[in-house]
């Protein structure tokens, strides 16, 4: 370890002068450590596709649940809540979406932000916001509208998948056709998968 040199600065602020003593070592090679430290942990969590944050080990964990929960609910009437766990489970949602580019992008466009069709991310809904109530607007259409019923078409599993889907959509308030229909509070996205992936809330809530 060095010794401090006692070597005064020559310039002076405000009636203050320092001593130009360098720190000691292992001062430097904790500021070292740190940076390099600081270079692998951005690389590894965000720069390569390697290392997970908590957000995404939470959101992980969080489609895990659902999708153990769903397997459990399994052969029982589709519900609200089954439907929200299954919007937890990226490979159904990603099932939906597939589904919506395929059949529905004429009307609500790719994004969703609505055409012919409404837009299905602001908080304004015509047929209910409910996952039960979307199921059943895709099942059974709206003729009058000009919407047809998907549920011929589709079968009763894909028609679930693109709902899960469109419940993915509700928060996202993209600039689009303008709004239709009523204003509905939505639950956040975190408290309807907390409440939904809990087994004794879906338990509760099946028939």
């Amino acid at each position: 370890m060095s010794e401090p040199r006692d070597e005064m600065l020559h310039h002076e602020y405000d009636g203050i002068r320092e001593f130009d003593n360098p720190p000691p070592p292992w001062i430097m090679w904790t500021l070292y450590g740190s940076i390099v430290f600081a270079i692998g942990y951005w690389g590894y969590y965000h720069t390569f596709p390697v290392g997970r944050l908590p957000r995404d080990n939470y959101t992980l964990e969080v489609a895990r649940a659902a999708e153990a929960q769903l397997a459990r609910m399994s052969g029982q009437e589709v519900t609200d809540e089954a439907l929200l766990l299954a919007a937890q489970v990226p490979s159904r949602v990603e099932g939906g979406h597939a589904i919506f580019t395929q059949f529905c992008v004429p009307c609500h466009l790719e994004d969703a932000s609505g055409s012919v069709g409404p837009n299905l991310t602001d908080a304004y809904w015509l047929h209910g916001a409910g996952p039960m109530q979307i199921r059943n607007t895709v099942q059974h259409g709206v003729p009058e509208k000009g919407m047809v019923a998907w549920l011929p078409q589709l079968g009763p599993e894909r028609v679930d998948q693109v709902v899960t889907y469109v419940l993915t959509l509700r928060e996202k308030n993209l600039p689009g056709k303008a709004p239709q229909g009523v204003l509905v509070e939505i639950p956040s996205a975190s408290s309807a998968a907390s409440s939904a992936a809990t087994p004794a809330a879906a338990t509760a809530s099946s028939p």
